[in-house]
C-alpha cells in the first residue's frame, strides 16, 4: 500500500514577506495592526510574572542552602540588592526568561517560528555575534577605564566571596543580556515596527519602552539607557539581526557588575539611579564608537539586512502581497534585494 507525504503543520510557519528589514518582519500574510498591540501586552505581562516568580524562587532556595537566620524578607530585600550571590544569580536568571518569553510571543500570537527573532537569515548569526562581543570589549573598556580615573576613591576592594560572584556574572550575564535583546530589541522592536510603514516608529518606542523599564532614573540616567536603545535598534535595523546589541549588552554589564564586585560597590551600581551628565556623555560616546565598528564588521561579513524569497516564490510577487511597495525589488530578480543576499 502507497502512502502520500503530507506537510506536516505547527501553527506557525507563516513566512514574512521578501525585501523587507528585521523591524517589520511582523507583516505576513495575516497581519493586523492589533496582532503586535496584543503581542506587546502579553509579552510585557509575562515580563512582569515570571522575572519576578524566577527570582524569588532563586532567592527562596538560597535562603533555604545557606540559612543565613534572620528572616526571609530581610534576606530577600538584602538579596534583590545584590548583597547574596543567590540575589545576583536569580535576578539574572529571571531576566534570562525573557528570551522564551520573546519566543513563545511569536509562535502564538504571529504564527512565526522564534528564528526570526535573531536575524533575517533567519537565524543567530554566531560569527557575527563573536566579532561584535570582541568589539564591545575593546570599545567598552575604554568608558570602564575612564569612569574609574574620574571617580576619585575608586580602589580594589572585593566583596566577601568575590569568586563566586565573578562565576555567577560570566556564566549567567550573557544569558541576561540576551534576554533583553531578544524582547526590546528582537520583539518589541518587531511589533512596534510592524504597526507602521517606517522602522522608525519601532526603533524609538522599543528603546523608550527600554529606558522606562530601568526604573527610578534622573534624566541623564534615563537619556544614556535611551540612547543605548536606539544605537541598538539602529543597529539590529542597519545588520539585520540583534547580535550587535547582545555583544555590547553583554560586555556591559559583564564589566559593570565586575568591577562592582571587585570594588566592594555591587550593591551601588545594582541600584543605582542618578548619574551625571559627563558620566552619561562618556556612556554614549563609548556605545556610539562601538555602533560604527560593528556596523563597519557588518558591511565588511556582508551581512545580510533584508529578507529573502521563500523557496519556490518570485520575489515581487511575493513581497506586493503584504506591502504596497517592495523595498529595493524592482521587476522580477532586482539587484537591490539580491545583492544584499551574501553568506554570512
Amino acid at each position: 500500500m502507497s502512502t502520500t507525504p503530507s506537510t506536516r503543520s505547527y501553527g506557525f510557519d507563516l513566512q514574512p514577506p521578501t525585501g523587507v528589514s528585521y523591524p517589520q518582519l511582523l507583516r505576513t500574510q495575516t497581519y493586523v495592526w492589533w496582532r503586535s498591540l496584543l503581542g506587546v501586552v502579553v509579552a510585557l505581562s509575562l515580563y512582569f510574572l515570571m522575572v519576578a516568580l524566577i527570582s524569588q524562587a532563586v532567592i527562596l532556595l538560597g535562603f533555604t542552602i545557606t540559612s543565613p537566620g534572620g528572616t526571609f524578607n530581610a534576606y530577600y530585600q538584602k538579596s534583590v540588592a545584590f548583597g547574596t550571590a543567590f540575589g545576583v544569580l536569580g535576578t539574572n536568571l529571571g531576566i534570562a526568561a525573557l528570551t522564551p518569553i520573546a519566543f513563545v510571543v511569536i509562535m502564538v500570537v504571529h504564527q512565526l517560528r522564534p528564528r526570526w527573532l535573531g536575524s533575517v537569515r533567519p537565524r543567530l548569526r554566531w560569527r557575527y555575534l563573536l566579532i561584535s562581543v570582541g568589539i564591545a570589549a575593546v570599545t567598552l573598556a575604554i568608558n570602564l577605564v575612564l569612569s574609574v580615573v574620574t571617580q576619585p576613591g575608586t580602589h580594589i576592594a572585593p566583596i566577601p566571596n568575590a569568586w563566586v560572584y565573578i562565576v555567577i556574572i560570566l556564566i549567567t550575564s550573557p544569558l541576561q543580556a540576551a534576554g533583553e535583546e531578544y524582547l526590546f530589541r528582537g520583539y518589541l522592536l518587531q511589533a512596534f515596527g510592524s504597526v507602521v510603514r517606517t522602522p522608525w516608529f519601532g526603533v524609538i518606542v522599543s528603546s523608550f519602552v527600554f529606558a522606562l523599564f530601568h526604573g527610578t532614573q534622573n534624566l541623564p540616567l534615563f537619556l544614556d539607557r535611551f540612547a543605548f536603545g536606539l544605537l541598538a535598534a539602529m543597529l539590529v535595523w542597519r545588520t539585520g539581526g540583534i547580535e550587535a546589541g547582545i555583544g555590547a549588552h553583554v560586555i556591559n554589564n559583564v564589566y559593570a557588575f565586575g568591577l562592582g564586585t571587585l570594588t566592594g560597590t555591587l550593591s551601588q551600581t545594582r541600584g543605582v539611579q542618578q548619574i551625571g551628565w559627563a558620566s552619561a556623555g562618556f556612556d554614549v560616546g563609548s556605545f556610539a564608537l562601538f555602533a560604527v565598528l560593528a556596523w563597519l564588521a557588518g558591511r565588511g561579513l556582508k551581512l545580510r539586512t533584508v529578507t529573502g524569497p521563500p523557496a519556490g516564490l518570485g520575489v515581487a510577487g511575493e513581497c506586493s502581497k503584504v506591502l504596497p511597495r517592495c523595498p529595493g525589488v524592482r521587476g522580477r530578480q532586482s539587484h537591490g534585494v539580491w545583492g544584499n543576499w551574501q553568506p554570512d
